[in-house]
């Protein structure tokens, strides 16, 4: 709980990466009560200044509707900004997006093996198995 109460404390004061925490502190309802729609509301404001893992955080949120209405495009538009700055978890995720497909995007089993191929080149085991 006292991690949670500095972390809102840094959030304030726009650090994206106390934004992020304290979203995940939400989502989680660790220190503070279960809340996905703060969640996405800090992550968004942390993906809005770029932020590699509010971006990524942002689209799940839209992947599995949860504090936003679900969207699956908007879910992989977050993705890939946030996997355009080299987020290793957000190229596991739009390979796994592409390679089943979602509402409004289309299978792509070639770009899913890129984005695996990514993450798996960054030494990520379950990108190295989806790979095969």
């Amino acid at each position: 709980q006292a991690a949670a109460r500095y972390f809102r404390l840094a959030a304030r004061q726009g650090h994206p990466g106390a934004q992020c925490r304290l979203g995940f502190c939400f989502a989680l309802g660790r220190g503070w009560p279960q809340d996905d729609d703060e969640a996405a509301r800090l992550y968004r404001k942390a993906a809005d200044q770029g932020d590699a893992r509010g971006q990524r955080l942002l689209g799940n949120c839209f992947l599995k509707g949860k504090g936003v209405l679900r969207n699956d495009k908007e879910g992989a538009r977050w993705n890939r900004l946030a996997a355009d700055q080299g987020d290793v978890s957000a190229h596991i995720q739009l390979g796994a997006l592409l390679q089943s497909g979602g509402d409004g995007i289309p299978q792509d089993f070639a770009e899913a093996a890129r984005y695996f191929r990514l993450a798996a080149d960054q030494g990520l085991a379950a990108a190295q198995y989806s790979l095969n």
